[in-house]
């Protein structure tokens, strides 16, 4: 593929990305296929010799978009958003155009310093406390990391150092394998399973703390728990704090896990992975509060912000603590190599203003509210947990099984897409706003399918 051609077939990507979206609706949202369905449909081996592009892109249509689950549908309400724009994917493409691997200033300046402004004026937009912005003279600072899950593993090995070499200061005597053995760090009972698989990989005792009726960590379990390994002899150094759980969208309350973490010298890292992008609207920013006790923040605006994945924000207090986790050269991730991943920031700052982006958030949860006040006016639903954002936790009235054979025929029907989670042992269905091209008239139909499966599974029950 020479310039010429490769200018030809661009132009005509961007048509095909560009229908696709625009005539996603009339694909099922979820795949009809089998697991092993692809092997079936392409050969053994890699060809021999080089095959015509348009072959490779009939290809596409034949072999990969059978077994697409289409995220960007307004019928798809699984999981959480993942963010995209027609901004982010320019971006994405002019930096695979570029095609550095920024791993150092020298690398690639201009892919150094964006990531650091992009962050402080994302930072800004967030309202942090000063010391989270690198400015120009801060001790704070941003990262652009691949996920969440990398942000939570980052802010624990650097709270591991900073606690073994808090220790040996003052027990000189203590093996850094002594002190390793007893350290012990927290998270909720509702907390993504990320966060136990940073235990894991860091080598560390990691517990899980109950929380109250609303599926909120409170301040006086954590209390409880710490005290208790104290006294077995245990030094409690990290609490992984959430906003906007994974099942329930709960928030852990930081202005009471806040002030024991910082009296008790343990690292608080906030991971606020879906719903950090609603606090750059002010009526949300408040679910912040507490944030000034944290030595690390963690959302991803891929999910939520407009911008595609992959790109997870992380702010540290002190970049000294993060850099200085690991026996080499200044360095803030598991990776070596980094993507230009700024310019999507760049781009959607920009091209939308904070206004625009929070326009988005708002329209969104009001579309969740619509949802939330059709479940209610059904006596045969119940609301499971708190809408606050974009995710409408709900059942029909009855067992765990009726739920599972409900969501089994919203999954066979390829309709709309949700998935179940788990609440107090109760089996719930997750109604998440996921797509920008959601519009109330979808809400209205996807309600008026879940109540008409809802319909004909109590009628077989009846019969």
């Amino acid at each position: 593929m020479d310039f010429e051609e490769f200018r030809r077939r661009g132009k005509e990507m961007v048509d095909y990305v560009a229908d696709y979206l625009e005539n996603i609706e009339q694909r099922p949202v979820y795949p009809d296929v089998q697991p092993g369905y692809l092997r079936t449909l392409v050969p053994t081996e890699a060809p021999e010799e080089p095959e015509k592009y348009e072959d490779v892109l009939k290809d596409v249509e034949r072999v990969i978009m059978p077994g697409i689950t289409h995220w960007h549908s307004p019928y798809f309400y699984a999981y959480f958003p993942t963010s995209s724009s027609f901004p982010a994917m320019l971006a994405d493409m002019l930096c695979t155009g570029i095609g550095c691997i920024g791993f150092s200033w020298a690398a690639s300046p201009a892919c150094t310093e964006l990531e650091t402004v992009m962050l402080d004026w994302l930072g800004k937009m967030l309202k942090l406390p000063e010391c989270f912005i690198a400015g120009t003279q801060g001790c704070g600072g941003g990262v652009i990391q691949g996920t969440a899950s990398e942000a939570t593993l980052m802010s624990l090995l650097a709270a591991r150092c900073k606690a073994i070499r808090r220790v040996q200061s003052v027990n000189p005597e203590l093996s850094e394998a002594e002190i390793f053995s007893k350290l012990v760090a927290y998270t909720s009972e509702q907390a993504h399973s990320s966060v136990e698989r940073a235990g894991l990989i860091g080598g560390v005792m990691m517990k899980k703390v109950p929380t109250d009726n609303k599926f909120s960590l409170r301040g006086d379990m954590l209390r409880k728990m710490i005290d208790e390994d104290k006294a077995a002899g245990l030094i409690p150094f990290y609490l992984c704090a959430t906003l906007g759980t994974t099942s329930s969208c709960s928030f852990d309350n930081l202005l009471e896990l806040g002030p024991i973490c910082n009296d008790e010298l343990m690292w608080m890292h906030i991971d606020a992975a879906y719903a950090g992008s609603a606090f750059i609207c002010p009526e949300f920013r408040p679910l912040l509060n507490g944030v000034e006790f944290a030595d690390s923040f963690n959302f991803n605006p891929h999910k939520w912000l407009l911008v595609n994945f992959d790109c997870s924000a992380m702010w540290v207090k002190r970049r000294t603590d993060i850099i200085g986790a690991f026996k080499m050269e200044p360095h803030w991730q598991i990776p070596l190599g980094r993507r230009f991943r700024s310019l999507k920031l760049w781009f959607v700052f920009r091209m939308f203003g904070l206004k625009g982006l929070q326009d988005h958030i708002r329209k969104q949860v009001a579309l969740a509210k619509e949802f939330e006040s059709l479940v209610r006016a059904d006596k045969r639903f119940e609301i499971c947990s708190e809408v606050v954002l974009g995710l409408v936790c709900f059942r029909l009235r009855g067992s765990n099984e009726l739920n599972e054979a409900l969501l089994k025929r919203i999954t066979s029907s390829r309709e709309i897409h949700l998935v179940p989670c788990q609440l107090a042992g109760t089996f719930v269905l997750r109604f998440a706003v996921c797509s920008r091209a959601t519009e109330s008239h979808h809400i209205q139909q996807a309600w008026k399918h879940i109540t008409q499966l809802t319909f004909e599974l109590l009628q077989e029950r009846v019969n």
